[in-house]
């Protein structure tokens, strides 16, 4: 579910199974052949807030929006995906323009300088699973290809905001370099929600891995994200039928995946949901910890950016997206600032964590 498109109330409510008192155990998600899953106490619903914060140091807004070519984000900058390669620093975004919601992409050397590119995407025809949004992408290359995986919409909210509206999926487009040009696979739809069980009718993408010689996708459904399995990025991905965290459902949504080498720690970035004064929307980034990328007890999880730390937006945080750059964690995300809780006329904002990144409360 994504909270900046219509919000999906009974999905969510769905999605958040009864647990009870926190005190049984529930099975973990399906675990790859040859593990043995483990059982993990299951929280109770709605879960607490983290008891821990990590030190991050905010920097504030590094990308307003408002300026891009063409008008491409005229009403709005936000979902950053940032990607580096030789040098540049590629920062995908969505952007708000006269006619949608569009992947948009500014490169900068320093992430201090930017410049804007325009549209990486274009709206598919009518009918077309990206008639109405095309963003929101995520990035792995393979030998000399890069492979997008972009989440799309047939229907949107109307003018002048043009909010995408739900059920969300995937498509996936091609390229021999970052800044295009990309090529849609035509007809190709790489990952299949089901219907009244997970993922429940939308499922979109997220950060995508290599790991022991399979590619894995933190992909999003409604409150929830979950592992997708391939081998081939060009085939249809395998969708794990349980949510990620056996421990509980945590209303969360987006995902950006760091391992940290020093301590053999993964470390998943996600956006959490809050409810305030009956609004719906996102007000903090968390971060889950785990040693086996299969196997995620929630319970295990921290405060990066809220209200509390960001000097620019109170309320609301929009997605996070991380990259090491040298002894430090980027943390790029989007906010409307001060009290605002809009969808529109967000910019993209950038915040700090020291490396390597530890556990919090580990020695």
């Amino acid at each position: 579910m994504r909270t900046f498109r219509t919000p999906m109330i009974a999905l969510l409510a769905a999605a958040a199974l009864p647990t009870g008192t926190g005190a049984a155990a529930a099975p973990t998600p399906a675990s790859p052949p040859g593990q043995t899953a483990v059982a993990i106490p299951r929280e109770p619903y709605p879960a607490p807030d983290p008891i821990y914060r990590m030190a991050t140091q905010d920097q504030g807004r590094i990308l307003r929006h408002g300026d891009g070519p063409d008008q491409c984000d005229l009403n709005g900058a936000r979902e950053p995906s940032i990607v580096s390669e030789d040098g540049t620093y590629y920062l995908f975004y969505d952007g708000a323009g006269p006619t949608g919601w569009l992947a948009c992409l500014a490169t900068s050397t320093d992430l201090v300088n930017w410049t804007k590119r325009g549209r990486m995407l274009a709206l598919g025809k009518p009918g077309d699973p990206d008639a109405a949004f095309a963003g929101s992408p995520w990035f792995i290359k393979e030998r000399d290809t890069w492979h997008m995986f972009y989440i799309t919409a047939r229907t949107a909210t109307p003018p002048p905001d043009l909010v995408a509206a739900g059920p969300y999926n995937a498509m996936k487009a091609t390229s021999k370099a970052l800044t295009g040009p990309w090529v849609k696979t035509a007809g190709f739809v790489p990952l299949d929600p089901r219907v009244g069980t997970f993922p429940d009718q939308m499922a979109f993408p997220g950060h995508i891995v290599k790991h022991q010689g399979e590619y894995l996708m933190f992909f999003g459904a409604p409150g929830a994200v979950g592992i997708a399995r391939t081998q081939d990025l060009n085939a249809k991905w395998t969708l794990a039928p349980e949510p990620l965290f056996a421990s509980g459902h945590y209303d969360i949504e987006n995902s950006s995946v760091y391992y940290e080498k020093a301590n053999k720690t993964w470390f998943l970035f996600v956006n959490h949901i809050g409810r305030h004064d009956g609004l719906m929307y996102t007000d903090a980034t968390w971060v889950f910890w785990t040693r086996d990328i299969n196997t995620w007890d929630g319970r295990n999880r921290a405060i990066v950016l809220d209200g509390q730390n960001c000097t620019w937006s109170t309320k609301c945080i929009g997605m996070a997206t991380v990259l090491p750059v040298g002894k430090r964690l980027a943390v790029f995300y989007d906010a409307p600032g001060g009290d605002s809780v809009s969808h529109m006329k967000r910019d993209i904002g950038l915040a700090w964590l020291e490396l390597p990144l530890l556990p919090p409360g580990s020695k």
